[in-house]
């Protein structure tokens, strides 16, 4: 079969090669993928700005196919099954926070870029039924993301500002998604016009762009302030983040890109009783909750294209490149975009 794995080439470490197929282990499943999904960190391994790199791994966290085996102690009621996979490894007993030996599929553990995934039966969800294979395959990694920061740390609700930085990024998209859906007041920052206005038609209450100066203080005149922010990119931004903040506000970051502020405006944090959280990808509970209510409330993920496997390396430039709106999605076994 093939796969997509990272190696110490140094002119392009991913190749797609012939692999051998995985065996089905106790407690296992067989998944015959039909469609995967980039995240950032795919293209961070890429780049060699991932920690603990193991080269031989298949690549991916995100995807969605058809269990085709199942392993000893695992019901044959299984098989034929429409199945998305959690991308959590180890998390532990500890909702709060991951366990030590935590980790994300697709390093060090073999991923889903291949066309067949053993996996632990634990992992499997129902495929949304609303939802085609492109979609669902964009829907595990950054859907679960956005959802923990967004409710578990954000603890948004109907009729709180909301305001999501970078929309244009696919745990943005999500929160976004899932905050309209709960019925806050959603706003939204982006370097790009066409996804603010994107965002808009898709039920934004405002839009800014942080090329703009002073961009926060129009929208703190606007708004009244935010009960919450997410955001991803740190950096000197966050002191901008703290004057828009309401009274105990909560600005969570699932993310660092820009790096640490030189300063941090901690006077006024502390004097209007602000919350800076991290957060990360989100426990297992949290995964069924997400897909629960992705279900109840019919979400789409935003698929930004699907292209064939054999062309997966230009998934991974337009990633790079930053462009793109929505998940790039990559379709197992067939040639023909759809």
């Amino acid at each position: 079969m093939k796969g997509l794995l990272i190696t110490d080439h140094k002119e392009e470490p991913l190749q797609l090669a012939e692999i051998e197929k995985p065996i089905v282990g106790v407690g296992q499943v067989l998944i015959h993928m039909k469609a995967v999904a980039l995240n950032r960190r795919d293209q961070w391994i890429r780049q060699g700005m991932y920690p603990n790199i193991q080269f031989g791994t298949v690549l991916g966290s995100d995807g969605a196919g058809i269990v085709s085996a199942v392993g000893e102690g695992v019901s044959n009621d299984w098989l034929n099954k429409e199945v998305i996979v959690n991308p959590n490894v180890n998390w532990g007993d500890d909702p709060k926070a991951q366990s030590a030996e935590y980790s994300v599929l697709g390093m060090p553990t073999h991923g889903t870029f291949a066309e067949y995934i053993a996996v632990g039966i634990d992992r499997l969800i129902d495929k949304p039924r609303h939802m085609t294979w492109s979609e669902a395959a964009a829907l595990p990694l950054a859907g679960l993301t956005a959802y923990r920061a967004l409710f578990h740390h954000g603890t948004t609700s109907e009729g709180k500002n909301v305001l999501i930085s970078g929309v244009g990024g696919g745990v943005a998209q999500f929160a976004f998604q899932f905050a309209v859906a709960a019925g806050a007041n959603v706003y939204v920052t982006s370097g790009n016009q066409e996804k603010l206005d994107k965002c808009i038609s898709m039920g934004a209450k405002g839009e800014y762009s942080y090329k703009e100066e002073g961009w926060f203080k129009k929208a703190h005149q606007e708004t009244g302030g935010f009960d919450v922010v997410i955001d991803s990119a740190g950096g000197n931004q966050l002191n901008d983040f703290i004057k828009i903040m309401k009274p105990a506000g909560r600005i969570v970051f699932y993310g660092a890109t820009n790096g640490t502020p030189q300063k941090l405006d901690m006077f006024r944090m502390f004097w209007n009783q602000i919350t800076l959280q991290g957060s990360t990808m989100g426990n297992d509970q949290e995964f069924k909750e997400m897909v629960s209510f992705v279900n109840d409330h019919q979400l789409k993920p935003i698929v930004d294209s699907v292209r064939p496997f054999d062309q997966m390396l230009s998934a991974f430039n337009d990633m790079k490149a930053g462009k793109h709106f929505g998940k790039l999605v990559v379709k197992i076994g067939q040639r023909l975009i759809s």
